[in-house]
């Protein structure tokens, strides 16, 4: 990736966090992309209020999508408060991202529509006899 594209990238998601952390009463102390190297994880906070976060698509290499930028900040920018996974964190992400959402920071991708397909009726099965008597009796006749 080059250094502009990195550098735009950053300010931007820069630009955002403080608009998020502002609201929810967060504090960080630095934003920085993480190491080119790093594949395992798309971000990650630190005890200190670090925040990284991956770039690249771990394959290509190629900018990830803005939206995946945004959603992957969001979940770092809620670990400075709950430093886990737990109901309390997950529930601060998604008022974050909501917030992001309504505010035009987060803008995910629409989904493709489905394309309409003709149902194919679903399988009809075999009509059963109906029961003489017991079943178990009728299994040694």
């Amino acid at each position: 990736m080059e250094r502009r594209t990195r550098d735009e990238l950053m300010a931007r998601l820069h630009r955002d966090a403080v608009v998020l952390a502002e609201r929810f009463g967060l504090r960080f102390r630095a934003l920085e992309p993480e190491r080119a190297n790093v594949t395992s994880h798309y971000g990650i906070c630190y005890s200190d209020g670090t925040i990284r976060i991956r770039l690249r698509h771990a394959t290509t290499g190629r900018p990830l999508k803005y939206s995946s930028l945004v959603n992957t900040l969001c979940h770092e920018l809620a670990h400075l408060r709950y430093f886990d996974h737990g109901l309390r964190f997950q529930q601060l992400y998604g008022q974050i991202l909501e917030f992001a959402r309504d505010h035009g920071i987060y803008v995910p991708r629409k989904a493709r529509p489905a394309v309409a397909r003709a149902a194919a009726p679903a399988p009809r099965a075999p009509a059963r006899p109906p029961r003489t008597g017991p079943t178990q009796l009728s299994l040694f006749r």
